[in-house]
């Protein structure tokens, strides 16, 4: 079995598949934070006593602690399980929830009200640009797609004054439908910018 989760935003979601890939149990929630918290009973009800042979991260961009926490706890259940682990692409999660063949741009909402952004094949779901994290005027010239999906739609479709903003969140049910080299990833976080805690330089 497969086991994927996410916890970038602040959507906490977990997902397990079949060995034929079918999805067999989901978790969708909206908490906002407490992602430390849920995460792990959150795994525990989907699992039911079951374990999995591979698992897959969430590694960002995104929330840079809800990051660290899905990758702490992936890293223990692999070794608990000797699983396989690998990270897949946050975005492209988002992207895959988009239910569109056409271009889509996936925009989540960073810190000092910037936004990680990158622009999907919604048919492959395969990258058409680089991450950027940028503010929301800069963002929309970086994300031509008419259709934003995330956290961040709002701001980049009101920025760029035309398109079509659809609030959504990851869901790791659609893990499974991301291209193999967007869930091939390093299970290391995807920060696309500096962490606001500096370590003090010496005197």
């Amino acid at each position: 079995m497969i086991l994927a989760f996410d916890t970038s935003s602040a959507a906490c979601t977990a997902a397990l598949f079949d060995d034929d890939g079918g999805c067999i149990a989901r978790r969708d929630e909206v908490i906002g934070r407490g992602h430390a918290e849920r995460l792990v009973p959150m795994i525990a009800e989907l699992l039911n006593g079951r374990t999995a042979t591979r698992i897959l991260v969430g590694v960002g961009p995104g929330s840079f602690t809800g990051i660290r926490v899905a990758i702490a706890a992936a890293h223990g259940l692999a070794i608990g399980w000797k699983a396989e682990l690998s990270g897949m692409n946050s975005l492209a999660l988002l992207a895959a929830g988009a239910g569109s063949d056409g271009p889509v741009a996936a925009a989540s909402a960073g810190g000092h009200g910037e936004l990680f952004v990158q622009s999907f094949d919604g048919a492959t779901l395969e990258p058409t640009s680089e991450l950027h994290n940028a503010a929301p005027a800069a963002a929309s010239r970086l994300a031509p797609a008419r259709l934003v999906v995330g956290s961040g739609a709002r701001l980049l479709v009101g920025a760029r004054g035309s398109g079509e903003a659809r609030d959504l969140w990851p869901s790791a049910a659609n893990a499974l439908k991301l291209p193999d080299a967007q869930r091939a990833l390093p299970p290391r976080p995807v920060y696309a910018r500096a962490p606001d805690a500096r370590v003090p330089e010496a005197a």
